[in-house]
């Protein structure tokens, strides 16, 4: 993997929840890496992959970059936005003609929603003990 980011043209970090995805964009033939395996092996679910995959779509840039993804943190859903996210910011980089399109969609925010800290007092965030008068 070394090798490869040596010939990296661009590069976009993504964020969603507490997932973290570095994404790496190289002139190519469309295939996309997470880690050592394919976007199929790593997202066993079809509407992820449609996430991961939508900027590209948008872009209509499929078929012509290899993505190379490192990410950590989180679940699979906060994963494929945090690649999503990742992937936009790269392709800004690859062409500012791809900015009014991206930005529309919404692909180029950081979604802010966190978890919320648990409070002392409480049983989570916001759930209180369970009430009696007697």
């Amino acid at each position: 993997m070394a090798k490869k980011k040596n010939s990296v043209s661009y590069m976009g970090t993504g964020r969603r929840k507490s997932s973290v995805a570095r994404v790496y964009l190289t002139p190519g033939t469309g295939k996309i890496m997470v880690g050592e395996k394919t976007l199929e092996e790593y997202l066993p679910q079809e509407i992820l992959r449609m996430v991961v995959k939508s900027p590209l779509v948008l872009t209509e840039t499929e078929g012509q970059y290899d993505v190379f993804i490192n990410v950590y943190g989180g679940g699979y859903a906060g994963q494929a936005g945090a690649m999503r996210h990742g992937i936009a910011r790269a392709l800004l980089e690859a062409g500012s003609d791809f900015r009014p399109a991206l930005k529309s969609a919404g692909f180029l925010t950081r979604d802010p929603r966190e978890k919320e800290r648990k409070k002392y007092g409480l049983k989570a965030a916001r759930r209180a003990p369970q009430f009696s008068k007697r």
